[in-house]
């Protein structure tokens, strides 16, 4: 699995915290570290459909999961159980967060 995200993001960063913590193998690739990762993710974001909803509301699409066939999602469960995961615990997460967007949190 591949997984595109940013230090920036508390999904990121919750997710980075799981996988370091249960110690499971996924390709991370941090999109703000160079400009070539960057280009790599807004290829991606430009054209495929999954991200038509995240492009309408103003979202970025972080943290990405990219199976090895292809599939993409945007749901961390989901993406576990490609690597037979269990779901996430509560108490595995390490931010949370006020509901957040283009316009700020509230």
């Amino acid at each position: 699995m591949k997984v595109y995200g940013a230090s920036i993001c508390v999904d990121c960063r919750n997710y980075k915290a799981i996988q370091e913590s249960r110690g499971f193998e996924a390709e991370y690739v941090d999109i703000t570290e160079d400009t070539g990762k960057l280009k790599e993710f807004l290829q991606l974001r430009d054209r495929e459909p999954v991200f038509a909803p995240v492009r309408e509301r103003g979202g970025i699409g972080i943290p990405l999961f990219v199976r090895e066939d292809g599939q993409k999602t945007f749901d961390i469960n989901e993406a576990l159980s490609w690597i037979g995961q269990p779901p996430v615990r509560e108490e595995e997460l390490m931010e949370t967060y006020p509901s957040c967007g283009i316009h700020g949190c509230k």
